[in-house]
């Protein structure tokens, strides 16, 4: 079901112009600590090459999106 979940949110973040990328699902175990620090750092290495969010103006400060 989460998987399901994950893909569905993907292709949401695609569709609203966000890359489907800044999402990741990762099955670790509790007992897998170093294998848990690896994913981390890959995907936080992933976002950082992404480049700032998209929902941030050029300054760098949150873009507010209105419920209107």
């Amino acid at each position: 079901m989460t998987a399901k979940r994950v893909k569905f949110m993907k292709d949401l973040l695609s569709f609203s112009g966000i890359k489907p990328e800044r999402l990741r699902l990762e099955w670790v175990s509790s007992a897998e600590g170093p294998k848990f620090a690896e994913v981390m750092n890959e995907f936080v290495n992933q976002v950082k090459e992404l480049g700032s969010s998209p929902l941030r103006d050029p300054n760098g400060s949150e873009v507010r999106v209105s419920a209107n």
